[in-house]
């Protein structure tokens, strides 16, 4: 006989709505229709069909996907961010690299990064909630045990090879900033995990992440973790030989002045980087440069009225040494440097009033027999401390050493073997805000403060897909700049507006979005995407 129709139907069994397919069939014996049932999941206390794992094995195996709703009714959930990071990921090309690098678990990887962006500090324990309710690329649920298998078959290859394909796509011309910074963990079973200088200040076991920005594409283009208790003027050799393994061309760093040191200038000349580094005052190379040229910076004619400082720059050769694999000397000579000297005289002012209220809080100290080691610390540079059994404490500043540490406030250095104007040179650094702004943007917005694993897998593979949600949040940043939005919106408000609009999915049909109102309309374009229901 012909085939019959299969429908969805309901049971509720002790409070629980399971669903359920109806599987008509003709019973030869008894010569007549039969129904045999076939459980395919349940609906949560929101009317939402949750679908079981047999469901989803079913589906998964044809390469389709299955998401919240009952079969054969009308499912409605909401698309309008999934939409917005859909075009985001594809023309960043970044869906395209996830499937060549990782092609078993692209889609689920793409997931969790949007769950990331959607819903700020969530947990990843909670995707499943979210997924039930919004368009993804996965297009079904994903227990805690399952995003832990994901986690951990990210390989540090398929991450290398994500990397080199992303960073070829932005070409070598621009300017790359390069930061450390500090996750803590309560943790005890990760090695990397160590206690070092949090630059949070908490007295926790910590990890180092240290992270490559584009300063013109304001895209992040790679990472990678270090042991807590390594300092970041240690890091810059083994980013240059990643650098060069990804196969990406000339690298342009801009380094702040926990990098610098004389064997890391070296080693950016060694690789043929053009760079721009802030250099320590208190380095040889430096002062003599700031003692040279002390008097013009504080003449009218060295000032420049749109940055508000006093500005010299010379030209000089560096002491260069060229190193082999094993560090060994072998090569020197001289290469050319501009050293950028600045001085700011509103700063020198306010920098000589806080230590000089420091320094009389550390006399009273001294005084009331309280003296903490920082302040112990400054007297013995700063004051003469005479004790007699006859006259007691005295105590009298000294003025020399004080003349000679007040005098390098409001002074700083910028090295560049490329940037011959020191605005220009001043620009670029303090554009490497885009970094710091990363990593606000990875602790706060997407759960990183506290990477909640108990593997070296685990938190390899939840770092790749926090970068990834990082890149998607760049790319939305980079659009509220370009066009102001930051004026009347955050991040989130935008997100949330958009996260409105619903797409409808049934058995059979072509999904179909809702009404996108006008000021979503806007936004999208605003964002560089065109509103759904347009493509």
């Amino acid at each position: 006989m012909e085939k019959e129709k299969i429908h969805t139907r309901t049971q509720t069994i002790n409070g629980v709505v399971y669903v359920y397919e109806d599987h008509p069939f003709w019973n030869s014996e008894k010569q007549q229709t039969r129904h045999k049932r076939v459980y395919i999941g349940k609906k949560d206390n929101n009317g939402v069909f949750i679908p079981n794992a047999s469901y989803l094995k079913r589906f998964s195996s044809t390469g389709a996907h299955v998401t919240g709703g009952e079969p054969g009714l009308v499912q409605r959930r909401f698309a309008g961010v999934s939409h917005l990071l859909d075009e985001i990921s594809s023309l960043s090309m970044i869906s395209a690299d996830l499937q060549a690098c990782f092609p078993k678990d692209h889609r689920a990887i793409l997931s969790l990064a949007y769950y990331l962006v959607s819903e700020s500090e969530a947990p990843m324990y909670r995707f499943g909630h979210w997924a039930r309710n919004h368009t993804h690329p996965f297009g079904a649920e994903l227990t805690s045990q399952r995003i832990s298998e994901v986690f951990s078959r990210i390989s540090y290859d398929g991450v290398m090879r994500f990397f080199a394909r992303q960073r070829a796509r932005y070409g070598d011309k621009e300017h790359l900033v390069y930061d450390i910074t500090s996750i803590s963990s309560y943790s005890e079973l990760l090695r990397q995990f160590r206690y070092g200088n949090n630059k949070g200040g908490e007295p926790l076991p910590q990890l180092n992440l240290a992270l490559v920005f584009g300063q013109t594409s304001m895209m992040p283009i790679y990472y990678r973790t270090l042991p807590g208790n390594v300092t970041d003027v240690t890091t810059l050799r083994k980013l240059l030989r990643d650098l060069q393994l990804m196969d990406i061309g000339k690298t342009r760093p801009v380094l702040d002045r926990g990098f610098y040191s004389a064997r890391n200038v070296d080693s950016l000349y060694q690789n043929r980087c053009k760079f721009v580094m802030g250099s320590r005052r208190n380095t040889r190379f430096a002062q003599s440069h700031i003692e040279e040229n002390r008097k013009q910076l504080t003449d009218f004619s060295s000032y420049d009225a749109e940055l508000g400082l006093h500005v010299a720059t010379a030209s000089d050769m560096w002491p260069y040494k060229e190193y082999d694999s094993q560090g060994r000397p072998t090569d020197e000579g001289h290469r050319r440097i501009y050293v950028h000297m600045y001085h700011n005289s509103a700063q020198a002012e306010a920098d000589k009033t806080s230590f000089f209220a420091q320094l009389s809080q550390t006399t009273q100290a001294l005084i009331n027999g309280g003296c903490s080691p920082q302040q112990q610390a400054m007297a013995d540079e700063f004051l003469n401390v005479h004790t007699t059994p006859v006259r007691g404490m005295s105590i009298t500043p000294n003025e020399e050493a004080i003349r000679a540490h007040t005098a390098e406030f409001g002074y700083f250095v910028l090295l560049s073997n490329e940037i011959k104007d020191p605005r220009q040179a001043l620009w670029i650094y303090r554009n490497k805000d885009v970094v710091e702004k990363a990593f606000s943007n990875l602790k706060n917005r997407l759960s990183m403060r506290r990477p909640h694993v108990q593997s070296e897998e685990s938190l390899e593979g939840k770092l790749f897909v926090q970068f990834v949600a990082l890149m998607l949040v760049s790319y939305i940043h980079k659009q509220m700049k370009a066009h102001g939005l930051y004026k009347n919106w955050t991040l989130q408000e935008v997100l949330d507006e958009l996260d409105g609009v619903e797409q409808f999915d049934q058995n059979g049909k072509r999904p179909h979005y809702g009404e996108v109102t006008g000021k979503q309309r806007k936004l999208f374009e605003y964002l560089g995407i065109k509103p759904p229901g347009m493509l």
